[in-house]
Formats: structure tokens, C-alpha cells, sequence
């Protein structure tokens, strides 16, 4: 960067000494700054994914792992719990990229809120309607014995158990994702990204929150309410080549109801190492952390006990991607939206149907096959883990370009001017009964600073304690107390300073009495419950910057390697006892036995030739459930195609190719599947 203004310096003093014009001069300068920013982004973009990044020290060690990462003490990206608020997820500060921006957001606390479903208004959001309470629960006339038909239903979602109590019209899930966008704010008016019960930007306007940064990382200090953000800011684009006009980021957490139930048995632990051994705890209480990440099956179909054929190449499209595209962008659900720049529309897999990319998406089909014969693409160069919504709020800076086709009389120009945004997923929250349950009947008085909320703790007169005078005078959205202590067994599990909730608070009901409560918010990892256990509640599916890095992806794959010599063996070299491993020890894997299918030969191209991709269990699974399966092929002629194949013949038995590209056969003559083996 110093090399890079000083730079700037020599031109500005080239411009002078050759009687440049001043326009001329700042037209240079600012176009000057423009590259050195894109050139930032793409050199963040080159070292790593989308994804969280790093977390606020506050411990220190002897040895690196003791350190925050992406996971810091309290948990993945810092979350903790506010179980005493209605609605809000404890979540800190942390540092993530969004598509090569590199930024730190503020405290984060968020709300169950969503996009408008009725409303396009920009930032337009809503309350998450909660699930309801059983009819079997509400139908027991004791509180003791809804307290037990309760905890019969958190044992049927514990255990997957939906014969005696179907769950799954109770525990909704929900995921929660980052979004960032740059945006068209002035200078001097700041915009609150996201609502929060907790915190806020401290800050009157963009160039105080930037000063503010500035000097807390000059002298290492902090807000002491964790309020301060670095959003940066950015030239976006010159007019007239001389007024320079200023873009800045900006980022919210919102969440989204999810339209199917998404069964718990489609995530798994992620084994972090450093994480584990910053408490030295094995895979089984690490699990039971609030530290744990998990990861997404890439089908909708369960991880099959942590057996060892679940990990393997994705060829496109995953389970993440349907459920990130019900997500809409700026304006809200009902949002619809094109993408025909350079006079090619994006297209679903289907070649038929115009995409839209209104929706949070990463894969997209074009209706012309690229230099590699491929419809198939994925936004960004190499940004596994981006998601991009297409938006037309003015508030989101555009930006344009020009398409020209043709030569000399015949050229034809277009001026391109689009706007978009970007997401990551963050984590799945399973809302459960819990947030209606009301079996005291205690008074629920709304907002902490309406008149009537302001009576529950009376000035700070009552502040839950266990007789008439001390305990809460019913709740409101900040001491939402309305799950009997009785529910619970046992001690909170992994407690962090930044807890707001009490594991037992004195509240009156609607008859007067002190009835023992205690939080119904959502909380990480839930007390013991009797006959249960200790249910998670919040999933953290974060990615990570790092990894894209090359380095990530050479120790990740040492390190399943190493952990896991059972699966992995046959790569090393020599085996622990000085023996070369042999491959047919691990042929037991059944991720090794795959079907090798051929595409017969193209015989109406100058040089014909054939692909063949292979079909892994997973895949012949769901081809026998009646299923079809989409795969890519070789490269063969400097091509490759996407290949749906569904089953076929008696049984279900043999394969026949459905599409190719979108179409009945391959655009070079490719029409059937000529060959059929294990390999």
C-alpha cells in the first residue's frame, strides 16, 4: 500500500510537470484509486472463500490454538445466548469477506426477523412467526403434566422419533445468513443495518464510525459496548470522468423460515482441531459445545452414521443451494429478476426456465456452452462458499459495462447497469414449542420501553426474586420468563459472561403467585432435560475464509490423513509400522466400487470421441428410489456435458440418459449410454 501511494504521488507530480489539465489529473487519480481497490478485493479474493474469518481476542495462551480463529471461547463466531430476550440470537463481533470485501461487523445480537413478504420497501422485515404449542401438551390439565408431555416431544426431536409424536410441525427451522452489500449512503447520515434489542452502530455518521475505527486501532482500545463496525468505503465510478462517486458497505443478519422441515440427521460435526484443543476436548465434547461448526449434507438424505463413504467430490448443485435460493435479496419475497448481460440469460438446469436471480444463488446455467463445452457456471471465479441476489434498490450501488458486438459499420454497443448483493449461511436455528408455551399464565406486557413493559421490573424495584415485592410483575420482550424451572434438570450447559438469561427467576403469574421460570428463548444448547438430555438448538454452518487458501486444503487433507488412518491409509506412504499400505485393505469402502457409464460415440463431429463420468452409491441409491441424477462428464475434445440420467429396463435396473445440456441429446451428437461397468 505504501508502494502503491507513493505511486499516486509521482503521477500527481508527472501530471504537474507536463501541464496535464486538473480534470484530466483527478480523472487519473480517481481512476487510480478504483484499481488499487479492485486489485485489494482480488488479491482477498485469491486467498481465500467467503466466509468468517476471525473473532475478537480475549484470552491469551502458550500455544497458537489457544487463540480465537473463527471460533473464539464463547463459540463459533462468538455466538452465545440472550434466552431471557423473546427473539434475539447472541452472536459477537466477528471478522468475515463477502466477496472479496473484508470487513468487521459490530456486536451482533440479532433478531428472528425476515425479509417482507408483503412489502418490496427497502430493508423492509418482519417478526418470524414462532411454532405452535401441541394440542396433545395444551390438552393436560396440570402444569406438571404438560411439563411432561412437553419433554416427550423434545425426546421425539432428540431422537428422530416421529411415530408417537410427529415433532416436526413444532420445531421449525430457520436459517440465518450475513448479507453485505455496497451501498449509495451519504457521508453524513449513518444506516443501522440491522435491528438489534442490544446494540447499534455508536456512531453519528460514516466518517465518525471511520474515525472511531481509526483511533481504536491506533491505540488498541475498543467501544466498550462492542458498537463500533469497519464497513469500508469505496470509488465506485467517475462521472463526467471528474466527480467521483462513493459507495459503502454495509451488512445485516437476517433470517428465513424454511419452506420443508430439514431433519437435524443432515448435519454433522465438523472435527476442528485447533477448536477441540483449545479446551483439549475430544470429538464428543466438543459436540456438546457452543464452539462446534457443522456441515450441510450436500443431499437431502442423512449422514450415514459418520460411515466412511459420505465424503466425496460435488459435481454442481447441493442440498445448501436449494435452501440459500429461497432466500430473496433486497427486494424482499416476490422478487424477480433476469440476467442477460452480454445477451445471455442465466438459466436453472433446466434449460427452459429463466432463472431468477432475484433469489440467493451460486450455480446457473447459460443457454451457450463456454470454451470448455459446459453450460454449467458458478458466480465468481473461484468463491465456493457466495451466494448473489440481483436487486434494483437504488439504495445498492450499481454498476455498468458495455457490450459491443460486431465490427466497424456492423458494431453494436449495450450498456449493461445492474445491482447486487451477496450472502453466506450462518447457522440453522430450530425454533421450538417453547417460544408459545405459557402453562402459568404469566402476563406478557411487549416491548421493555412501552409504558406497560416498564411495570414488569417497576424501576428496578423488582428484579426476579421469589416473594410478591421482588419478583417480576409478569414479562416483556427482555425477561421473557415463561418455561416452568422445572422443565430443566441440572446446570446450564457452557456458560459464557456474555449471558444475559438466570437459570431460575421469580415472576408472577395472572393470579399474583411467585412461580419459579425460567428463560423461553433460543439458546445454544438447552439445559439437561429429564428422560432427554441436552438438546441443540443452534447449528452453526458458517464457512470460512480460509478455506479457499491452497495451504487449508493441503493440512485439511494431512489432517483426515492422519485422523483418520482407517478410511485414508492407503495414501500414506508407509504405514505407522513401516509398511507400505496395500489398496485392497480399503476396498471394503464402498465409495471405491463406482458404476463408470460412457456416453457412445459423437460420430457427427470432425473428431469423434466419447465422455464417461461414474455413478458412486450415493448415486445408484437415489437412481433405485426411482430418482433421476445430474452429472458431469469428462473432458473429451476439449469439452465436457451435464448428463441427467434416470433408471431404466425391468426393475429399475440399467441407466438411460434423460438431458444432456438441457437437451434430449448432446449439441455434438452424443444420444446414449453405450457402457456399463464397476470400476
Amino acid at each position: 500500500m505504501l508502494l502503491l501511494n507513493l505511486g499516486l504521488i509521482l503521477l500527481v507530480r508527472s501530471c504537474v510537470a507536463h501541464n496535464i489539465p486538473l480534470h484530466e489529473t483527478v480523472n487519473t487519480l480517481a481512476k487510480q484509486l478504483m484499481m488499487q481497490q479492485l486489485m485489494f478485493e482480488e488479491r482477498i479474493r485469491s486467498e481465500g472463500d467467503s466466509g468468517i474469518k476471525q473473532c475478537r481476542i480475549n484470552n491469551g495462551g502458550t500455544k497458537p490454538y489457544h487463540m480465537p480463529s473463527y471460533s473464539s471461547k464463547k463459540g463459533a463466531a462468538s455466538c452465545h445466548d440472550h434466552s431471557n430476550h423473546k427473539r434475539t440470537l447472541g452472536m459477537g463481533e466477528f471478522e468475515a469477506v463477502l466477496n472479496g470485501v473484508e470487513f468487521r461487523t459490530r456486536h451482533n445480537d440479532y433478531l428472528l426477523r425476515m425479509p417482507s413478504r408483503t412489502s418490496s420497501e427497502y430493508h423492509a422485515t418482519e417478526d418470524i412467526p414462532f411454532p405452535e404449542v401441541p394440542p396433545s401438551v395444551l390438552a393436560k390439565k396440570t402444569v406438571k403434566g404438560q411439563i411432561e408431555e412437553m419433554q416427550k416431544y423434545f425426546k421425539a426431536f432428540h431422537t428422530d422419533y416421529t411415530y408417537e409424536r410427529d415433532y416436526r410441525k413444532y420445531f421449525k427451522p430457520v436459517l440465518c445468513y450475513l448479507e453485505g452489500a455496497w451501498t449509495t449512503d451519504p457521508d453524513d447520515i449513518i444506516t443501522e443495518p440491522f435491528k438489534s434489542d442490544r446494540n447499534w452502530l455508536d456512531a453519528n455518521s460514516w466518517e465518525d464510525l471511520e474515525q472511531k475505527i481509526q483511533f481504536n486501532a491506533y491505540t488498541g482500545r475498543k467501544s466498550n459496548l462492542e458498537n463500533y463496525a469497519f464497513l469500508p468505503r469505496k470509488i465506485i465510478e467517475l462521472v463526467n470522468g471528474t466527480i467521483p462517486v462513493t459507495a459503502q458497505w454495509n451488512y445485516r443478519i437476517l433470517c428465513h423460515p424454511l419452506k420443508e422441515f430439514l431433519n437435524p440427521n443432515r448435519l454433522r460435526l465438523i472435527d476442528d482441531v485447533a477448536t477441540r484443543m483449545m479446551f483439549y476436548n475430544n470429538v464428543d465434547q466438543h459436540l456438546e459445545s457452543r464452539r462446534a461448526r457443522f456441515q450441510l449434507n450436500t443431499k437431502d438424505t442423512p449422514w450415514i452414521n459418520y460411515k466412511l463413504y459420505n465424503d466425496k467430490m460435488a459435481q454442481h448443485r447441493e442440498l445448501l443451494d436449494d435452501l440459500m435460493e429461497e432466500i430473496p435479496g433486497k427486494d424482499n419475497y416476490g422478487a424477480y429478476h433476469e440476467d442477460n448481460v452480454y445477451g445471455r440469460k442465466t438459466h436453472k438446469l433446466k434449460i427452459d426456465y429463466v432463472k431468477n436471480v432475484g433469489y440467493y444463488h451460486r450455480w446457473y446455467q447459460s443457454d451457450k456452452k463456454g470454451p470448455m463445452g459446459l453450460l454449467l457456471r458458478h458466480r465468481g471465479f473461484a468463491d465456493k462458499n457466495i451466494f448473489m441476489a440481483k436487486t434494483r434498490q437504488p439504495n445498492v450501488a450499481p454498476i455498468e459495462v458495455e457490450d459491443c458486438k460486431g465490427k466497424r459499420s456492423k458494431r453494436v454497443c449495450r450498456t449493461y447497469r445492474q445491482r447486487w448483493t451477496y450472502a453466506i449461511p450462518l447457522e440453522i436455528v430450530y425454533m421450538s414449542p417453547l417460544l408459545k408455551w405459557n402453562p402459568y399464565d404469566i402476563p406478557y406486557k411487549g416491548d421493555a420501553s412501552s409504558p406497560e413493559g416498564q411495570t414488569v421490573e417497576k424501576g428496578g424495584k423488582r428484579n426476579g426474586g421469589f416473594t410478591k415485592a421482588s419478583a417480576y410483575n409478569g414479562t416483556h420482550n427482555q425477561l421473557y420468563y415463561h418455561t416452568p424451572a422445572k422443565f430443566f434438570e441440572g446446570r446450564v450447559v457452557d456458560v459464557d459472561k456474555a449471558d444475559t438469561y438466570r437459570a431460575s427467576t421469580g415472576v408472577l403469574d395472572m393470579h399474583g403467585i411467585v412461580r419459579s421460570m425460567t428463560s423461553s428463548g433460543i439458546r445454544v444448547l438447552l439445559p439437561n432435560i429429564p428422560n432427554v438430555g441436552i438438546v441443540r438448538q443452534r447449528y452453526p454452518i458458517m464457512p470460512l475464509h480460509s478455506e479457499g487458501s491452497p495451504i487449508w486444503k493441503e493440512l485439511h487433507a494431512l489432517k483426515d490423513i492422519v485422523m483418520d488412518m482407517t478410511k485414508y491409509g492407503y495414501m500414506m506412504k508407509k504405514l505407522p509400522n513401516g509398511k507400505k499400505p496395500d489398496l485392497h485393505d480399503y476396498l471394503y469402502l464402498k465409495d471405491f466400487v463406482n458404476t463408470r457409464i460412457n456416453l457412445g460415440y459423437d460420430l457427427a463431429n470432425d473428431t469423434p470421441h466419447f465422455h464417461h463420468f461414474y455413478l458412486g452409491e450415493d448415486e445408484r441409491a437415489t437412481l433405485r428410489s426411482g430418482q433421476p441424477v445430474s452429472m458431469i462428464t469428462s473432458v473429451a475434445n476439449n469439452h465436457n456435458h451435464l448428463v441427467t440420467v434416470r433408471p431404466w429396463g425391468r426393475n429399475g435396473g440399467g441407466y438411460k440418459m434423460f438431458r444432456c445440456d438441457g437437451e434430449e441429446i448432446c449439441w455434438d451428437g452424443h444420444s446414449t449410454i453405450n457402457k456399463l461397468y464397476y470400476h
